[in-house]
């Protein structure tokens, strides 16, 4: 058992390329040695912006040799009448290089065939990794590729040198006139000298003598430690800086070896809001803001090098110049934005597409408005007038030259402007909270307020995509329905709201009622889409799917009473009582198919079975009425246990079917009765197993 290490050495490869390519490489490598039937023992990769290498250890060092049957041509084919091997039989033959008497006859199910046992003898790994190594080189993939001098290869950036060994020897391969060897090469600036290689250790450790740290979580670590030291040599304990995650990330892969620089900008940039400073500083320059103890912002800044510069005053000034000119111009859209207040833009929203065939921002803005305040009057009736005032201003800021230059402040910046424009601080805060989950898994809105428009907000653009036939399907996703509607599924269950989505979608028609003509199935498309959302996202949080469905098929109008049921469902499907009376609902639902009737006639009962089944189940409806109305699931579930021997007793002593048909009506309107009072809570036959 061998190690293989192979590095692929290019031209710095964007940040945001190198962790995807790493995974690829470590995922695709192993389904390809499976393929070829060799074992290997750890898989992992390494990389910088100029490399990107897999190591894998204890590979196998050849293939074993195996037997490979071949079904070949049916017996009646393969000889002739005399029992002569025809040209059939001969030509399988010497396909599989074996001799017409080693076939063997079998028996099929469609009759006798022919069967050559081939005998494939292993090959060496060491001949394999050529094109192994090529293949995945050539399939690894890029948001962009490039191809350069007359190359075939498209890649994320030029190739410069291949690195590969296999039991400390060097693979013979050549990628678009890229030989390899036994050498990589130490930092592009500090020490850019070709290093020889023997293993992977020895790898990891030549290549820090060069200023390389190759593994991406010990250079993670090193950019933290690089950039508090910054801090802290020039501000000292009163600063510490903003690491934020992804921007670590980020820098990480800009780098081979970190070196944080500490600067500091003009007091006079702290007067732009604080999330513009900190964009400025994030996204375009990828230097860290620095705080205080209390989290206020403080005219420094830290940059990480990819080089060490002895005169760090004079790298600071660099960066410093550079950032100077970025903040400048946010002061300059800053103060030109405060000459209009968010309340005067509001109509200029009239010049910007919201969608073609969906009218403007200024008629969405409109649209919002009436149904934020049609939820507030649902749900917080004191919060309508603030919601009115939070959905006018909810789109303003797209019109701000700061959100223009920055459009991941949307909304931010909104909250930002409309505090400075003297609105109320819960209006400010919906401006901002409206858009949230911006993403999978983010922050939910605090407030009720900004939870109503952004309720409003998504349910106006998905009614709106589906009335114009903008849906979702397989890949197409075009204005993010599917985030949109678990943003929506979210913010309910975050804020345990009770609405109804049926009446909350037919407001949302209304408002396009003058706009686009709406398809019959546009309502109805739409909830099944939220409710398919619904139910992926529970049975992916570790929710059983008959749990989640038996909860859905029984009502799904109410989000959060749904979830209730479903909580309910969940607490009790283990208890045996429950599963023996989930499965006699089974065979109740088919019994009753298509009968809706539930009038039952005392008179008409002739068995005890039946009259005790009537008494138990009118006692429990009566019992279980006020804990449905208090939606106390739970224990209307345990009242409706005591059904389980009753019911038992009507199928062992009662003939449904009965050849009278009143008699026989009669028993199927008692059984769909007891049906329906259970599918209060769910469809319970769902959940039955066999």
């Amino acid at each position: 058992m061998t190690q293989l290490l192979f590095e692929i050495g290019t031209e710095e490869i964007p940040a945001s390329y190198i962790q995807p390519a790493l995974s690829f490489m470590e995922k695709a490598s192993q389904a390809k040695l499976l393929e070829l039937g060799l074992g290997f023992g750890a898989v992992r990769t390494v990389g910088t912006p100029r490399r990107l290498t897999l190591v894998i250890d204890e590979l196998q060092e050849r293939q074993e040799d195996r037997r490979q049957k071949h079904v070949g041509p049916a017996r009646m084919a393969a000889f002739d009448g005399d029992g002569q091997p025809t040209k059939a039989a001969q030509g399988f033959a010497r396909s599989r290089g074996v001799a017409v008497e080693d076939l063997q006859i079998i028996e099929t199910r469609k009759g006798e065939y022919l069967m050559a046992v081939e005998e494939i003898k292993g090959q060496e790994t060491g001949a394999l990794l050529p094109d192994l190594l090529e293949d995945l080189l050539r399939s690894i993939p890029f948001p962009k590729s490039m191809r350069w001098a007359d190359s075939s290869l498209a890649f994320a950036r030029p190739l410069q040198w291949l690195l590969a060994l296999y039991d400390a020897n060097v693979i013979n391969l050549t990628v678009e006139g890229v030989q390899s060897e036994a050498t990589t090469y130490g930092h592009r600036f500090m020490s850019p000298e070709p290093v020889a290689v023997q293993d992977f250790g020895q790898y990891q450790q030549a290549l820090a003598a060069k200023y390389v740290m190759v593994d991406p979580g010990a250079r993670r670590e090193a950019v933290i430690a690089s950039v508090k030291k910054a801090v802290q040599d020039r501000v000292g304990e009163k600063g510490q800086p903003v690491l934020d995650e992804g921007l670590i990330d980020t820098v990480t892969n800009l780098v081979e070896t970190p070196w944080g620089v500490c600067g500091s900008f003009d007091e006079k940039f702290l007067a732009l809001p604080d999330e513009a400073l900190i964009t400025s500083m994030r996204e375009h320059q990828k230097y860290f803001p620095v705080i205080d103890s209390g989290g206020a912002l403080l005219p420094f800044f830290v940059a990480v090098n990819n080089t060490d510069v002895k005169d760090r005053a004079m790298a600071a000034n660099g960066h410093e110049r550079v950032l100077r000119a970025r903040l400048e111009d946010g002061l300059f859209f800053f103060h030109e934005d405060k000459k209009r207040t968010l309340a005067e833009r509001v109509d200029d929203l009239s010049g910007i597409i919201f969608q073609r065939k969906l009218g403007t921002m200024a008629e969405k803005s409109e649209r919002l408005t009436r149904l934020a305040a049609y939820l507030a009057g649902q749900l917080a009736p004191d919060m309508q007038e603030e919601a009115k005032r939070a959905a006018q201003l909810a789109k303003a800021d797209l019109l701000t030259e700061m959100v223009g230059e920055f459009p991941s402040l949307q909304g931010i910046i909104g909250r930002d402007y409309a505090l400075l424009d003297g609105e109320k601080t819960a209006v400010a805060d919906a401006v901002q909270e409206h858009y949230q989950p911006v993403r999978a898994g983010g922050q939910l809105p605090a407030s009720l307020l900004g939870a109503l428009v952004g309720l409003a907000d998504r349910m106006d653009t998905m009614i709106g995509c589906f009335a114009i036939n903008e849906r979702p399907t397989g890949n197409k996703d075009a204005f993010g329905q599917r985030r949109l509607a678990l943003g929506l599924i979210h913010i309910i269950r975050h804020h345990k709201l009770h609405l109804s989505l049926q009446e909350l979608a037919e407001q949302a028609m209304q408002g396009y009622a003058d706009t686009v003509a709406l398809a019959e199935d546009t309502l109805e498309q739409l909830i099944a889409f939220i409710r398919f959302r619904f139910e992926n996202d529970l049975i992916a949080s570790g929710v059983k799917q008959e749990v989640v469905e038996a909860a859905t098929s029984a009502g799904f109008d109410d989000l959060t009473d749904c979830l209730a049921r479903v909580e309910a469902l969940d607490s009790i499907r283990n208890q045996e009582q429950f599963a023996v009376l989930a499965g006699s609902f089974k065979r109740i639902r088919n019994i009753t198919k298509g009968n809706q009737e539930t009038v039952v006639d005392p008179a008409l009962f002739a068995e005890e079975a039946e009259k005790e089944l009537f008494a138990t189940c009118t006692a429990v409806q009566e019992q279980v009425r006020p804990m449905i109305e208090n939606r106390a699931y739970s224990e209307a579930l345990a009242a409706m246990l005591t059904m389980k021997e009753p019911v038992d007793r009507f199928f062992d002593d009662v003939m449904v079917m009965d050849e009278d048909l009143a008699v026989r009506a009669n028993r199927l309107n008692l059984l769909t009765g007891l049906g329906n009072l259970v599918r209060q809570v769910g469809d319970i036959s769902r959940m039955h197993v066999e």
